[in-house]
């Protein structure tokens, strides 16, 4: 995968001089412990590392701001052991700029009923110091996460765990750069958008480079290194015979190979996390860029199709969500559908560009003619899907505002073999039905160009819409059409009145 950089969790806990200062030793002890069991939990992806106990307004703002400065620090952890007086964290949360998450939790699971003394009272008294915390961050209308529960359970340290991740993916994407290689398919609307709200929103980066740029890189593969290639795709994948080194249309092969080195080498030289291809503006390049594209993807890189570039961002911010669990995530369209009375279906693809990261099995590398673009006969990887829990995401421009849209699907398999279907394809039944699913997509104005996730969930995504200050659309088992548009309803009037502040509730 592309390399997202070194990640850290920063856990802080809060108290005061009031009981003395081995009260606060044994603080920071519990503290550390804490902090070393998740740092240990395998459900939680970066590093925790226990910074300090705040206890002062001057040590709480240092601590902020050294996150801030810090650029592997993608959140902090906050937990009030003791009664922590929210007013000396104002100067602090204020200045503040990275994610937090607040977790009420308290050191010992039991109380030890026989034993408990003023002692003990004095000291456990998160239920006292993280509801006085929790009433600031409110107060302050500061956007976070509360997480419930004792630290050792399992749910816990799961919730804190996606929470990262979406820390994760939104640390990543604030330096993040989109090369957007041709401009957008003409006349399409959803792929548009403003580039420079984005930056100011996200944090990453779009800027926009000609076909031929790309076309220099290229044509400048040596032999050697196409050789190369053409080998290790006929050991990592089910190689048609006419592809094959000796078979009839092995140069087809070769110049996907070519588009791959190239594409590879442009991208590493623009350091750069993601790009878009449109099949409008190929001058120069013999194939749409198709086998490439998706081992890009597999290797981390977002992408977009016909210029859609919030797309790539969105695929490149939940591949490094994803970093470590199995399953994949990819560009996807939602292509056609099957509307049997007995039961509707959604069967995904796009022309070539699916992430190898979902296939059910080893890749079949196949050859076909596209009828679209105008250019030779593209390589492509052609899979299907296992079946499971998956998510689809999207994010679109309202003008005002951006939007996360996002739908939980079941992917199913497909009621037939698909022998004459060229490309890597998903079959599902969207959540709660298709007709409901389908309506509330349309009604928030999502994208025919979703993610496509096996591995995450849409918590992980409502954390980072939190994070980045964005409105969510859920569609789940629960949704109804009246209720998605009262939603969208009042998501116009708060998103109109809110310029000056933010709910954090």
């Amino acid at each position: 995968m592309k390399e997202s950089g070194k990640k850290e969790i920063w856990f802080v806990a809060g108290s005061q001089h009031l009981y003395g200062e081995e009260a606060i030793k044994q603080v920071g002890r519990n503290a550390k412990e804490i902090a070393d069991t998740l740092d240990n939990s395998s459900a939680i992806p970066l590093q925790v590392i226990f910074k300090c106990v705040g206890t002062t307004s001057e040590e709480i703002r240092s601590i902020c701001l050294e996150a801030n400065n810090a650029p592997e620090c993608a959140g902090l952890i906050i937990w009030c052991h003791t009664f922590s007086p929210a007013k000396m964290w104002i100067g602090g949360l204020s200045a503040l700029k990275k994610p937090f998450v607040h977790l009420h939790t308290q050191f010992h699971r039991d109380l030890p009923w026989s034993e408990i003394d003023m002692d003990y009272m004095n000291l456990h008294q998160a239920a006292h110091g993280d509801r006085e915390f929790g009433f600031m961050c409110t107060r302050m209308r500061l956007e976070r996460k509360v997480v419930v529960g004792h630290w050792q359970d399992g749910d816990v340290q799961e919730r804190l765990g996606w929470w990262a991740r979406a820390a994760s993916g939104w640390h990543a994407l604030q330096s993040a750069k989109i090369c957007r290689i041709g401009d957008n398919m003409r006349e399409v609307s959803v792929t548009e958008g403003d580039k420079v709200a984005a930056e100011a929103r996200f944090g990453y980066s779009v800027n926009g480079f000609g076909v031929g740029d790309l076309v220099e890189y290229v044509n400048g593969s040596s032999a050697k290194e196409v050789g190369e290639l053409c080998a290790r795709y006929e050991e990592e994948y089910d190689v048609v015979p006419e592809l094959r080194k000796g078979g009839a249309r092995h140069a087809s092969l070769q110049d996907g190979a070519r588009i791959e080195l190239g594409l590879r080498a442009f991208l590493n030289d623009r350091d750069a996390a993601g790009f878009t291809t449109t099949f409008e503006d190929l001058h120069g390049l013999k194939q749409l860029p198709g086998l490439a594209v998706q081992r890009l993807m597999r290797d981390g890189y977002g992408f977009g199709a016909e210029g859609d570039w919030k797309t790539a961002a969105l695929l490149y911010t939940m591949k490094v969500m994803g970093e470590g669990l199995t399953g994949g995530t990819s560009f996807m369209e939602d292509y056609t559908y099957h509307l049997h009375p007995k039961g509707h279906k959604v069967l995904g693809a796009h022309m070539l560009e699916i992430c190898e990261s979902i296939a059910a099995g080893k890749p079949k590398l196949e050859i076909h003619p596209l009828g679209i673009g105008g250019k030779e006969d593209p390589v492509r990887l052609v899979f299907d899907v296992n079946s499971g829990s998956a998510v689809n995401a999207t994010v679109v421009d309202l003008g005002n505002r951006f939007r996360l849209v996002v739908n939980e699907v079941e992917v199913v398999d497909a009621d037939e073999a698909l022998p004459k279907l060229p490309v890597a394809r998903a079959v599902w039944k969207p959540k709660p039905d298709f007709k409901t699913s389908a309506a509330s997509w349309i009604y928030a104005g999502g994208s025919h160009h979703p993610i496509f996730s096996k591995v995450l969930t849409s918590e992980v995504l409502e954390d980072f819409a939190a994070m980045a200050g964005i409105e969510m659309v859920l569609i789940n088992e629960q949704t109804t059409v009246s209720e998605i548009r009262k939603e969208l309803r009042f998501g116009e009037v708060y998103y109109h009145a809110a310029k000056g502040f933010s709910f954090a509730g």
